[in-house]
């Protein structure tokens, strides 16, 4: 079985793409601002001609994008299938009835709700629907991998919540649920949310639903990076345990950026009215509807193909840059996510970066669990959606090792890179 990928493989695209290489007619953009649809080649020529290794970041399928441009994104719908504040909305709802039961189809949730506009709009809403200004809150410490909406100090989450972090195991690199426990005991936390930015093992959730269950609190999952993995059945799933289920719908999902929340019939209403009308006005329904397109792809059993794919590229990534020399925390991954530290090899992570960046390597920095360092976040499901393989993994470790150490020709090592990626074009033209 073929791993479904947004177009085929069958030819390279020019290295200045032309129109027709992109995934949809530009030729109107082209005419009438050629200064934006300039910018907007440009960038198609960055993303075909250099490695995309950002963990959250994918290619979505030219359906997905269809569905982003189409007529849709002229609708206003505020509120919900059946009970909207605008006229005209009878193929929104069609749209957002879809995306929903098929969310609930794929996720085995009793409720879905696709409105809102990132996985950070996700999280707010789940907070506004569970918690008062004022409420503490257990969740990953962002020195460990938490997110924004975990409780920095300039977010929102930061500003209207006390929230408590838990870590990980110093030797380890895993989650310390005794922690976890004992926090839950000494601060009676009203939520406990389980997720991270950067941590590629699974939670044990059913062990986070009987601490959160110990302390009378809410159990938050924030699965924005692992949804993609548990829809292709190759990650395990937090619905079962968790209140509230955020996430966000590209990433490993391979949908348009968004983001969505699921939970039982008992929270429905709360969720609703905490995204609207509480957090959001009008829902972008060309977006709900690209949703629903991706939704539908990943019930397909090619992607569960896809996802178990994922996986195994990132093993092999994370065995083979430790080969390199570089320290892989928790000495390798579950997910799609690879956190790297370049330490070793003399070299911190912005200089890292900056040299991978020139050879054509596209990723970011995070958070390492220990001390104030900052290590390497690498995801490999860009470059699968692509159609690379556990061998090309194992060149694109190699070059990762060169370009971080200096070694060679920078300008060879950049066509290196360009050549692996012109080979397995996001779109050909």
């Amino acid at each position: 079985m073929s791993v479904t990928t947004p177009a085929s493989r069958a030819a390279a695209p020019p290295s200045s793409p032309s129109v027709g290489a992109l995934p949809q007619d530009f030729g109107a953009l082209v005419r009438q601002d050629p200064e934006i649809s300039g910018i907007l080649l440009a960038e198609a020529g960055r993303q075909s001609s250099t490695l995309q290794l950002i963990a959250a970041e994918n290619f979505t399928s030219p359906a997905v994008l269809a569905a982003l441009g189409s007529p849709l994104a002229n609708k206003y719908a505020e509120g919900y299938p059946g009970a909207r504040h605008h006229g005209g909305c009878e193929q929104a709802d069609a749209a957002e009835r879809a995306a929903v039961r098929r969310a609930m189809s794929l996720f085995g949730a009793e409720h879905a709700n696709v409105q809102p506009h990132s996985g950070s709009s996700a999280v707010l809403a789940a907070y506004a629907a569970l918690l008062r200004p004022g409420d503490t809150v257990l969740a990953m410490g962002l020195p460990y991998g938490g997110h924004l909406t975990h409780g920095a100090p300039g977010n929102f989450s930061g500003r209207w919540f006390e929230f408590a972090g838990y870590g990980v195991d110093p030797d380890s690199g895993l989650i310390d649920y005794a922690q976890v426990r004992a926090l839950a005991r000494a601060r009676r936390p009203k939520a406990i949310v389980c997720g991270s930015i950067s941590y590629p093992r699974h939670p044990d959730y059913e062990q986070f639903r009987a601490i959160a269950d110990e302390a009378g609190a809410y159990l938050i999952a924030d699965a924005a990076h692992p949804m993609g993995l548990i829809a292709g059945g190759a990650a395990p799933s937090p619905v079962p345990y968790a209140d509230v289920v955020c996430a966000t719908t590209h990433k490993v999902l391979r949908g348009p950026r968004g983001g969505m929340i699921l939970c039982g019939v008992e929270l429905s209403e709360r969720i609703d009215r905490a995204v609207f009308p509480f957090t959001q006005g009008g829902a972008q329904m060309h977006t709900v509807a690209a949703k629903a397109v991706a939704f539908g792809e990943a019930a397909a059993p090619a992607y569960a193909v896809y996802a178990h794919r994922v996986v195994a590229n990132a093993r092999v990534l994370a065995a083979v840059l430790e080969s390199e020399g570089l320290e892989i925390t928790t000495g390798g991954t579950d997910t799609h996510i690879v956190v790297a530290d370049p330490a070793p090899l003399g070299v911190d992570a912005r200089t890292a970066r900056e040299r991978l960046t020139a050879a054509g390597m596209i990723l970011d920095t995070c958070a390492l669990p220990y001390g104030d360092a900052r290590g390497i976040r690498l995801g490999t499901a860009a470059v699968t959606t692509q159609g690379m393989d556990e061998d090309d993994m194992t060149r694109i470790a190699g070059l990762f090792g060169a370009a971080v150490r200096a070694e060679g020709d920078p300008g060879r090592l950049r066509a290196e890179v360009r050549g692996l990626a012109e080979h397995n074009p996001p779109y050909p033209g």
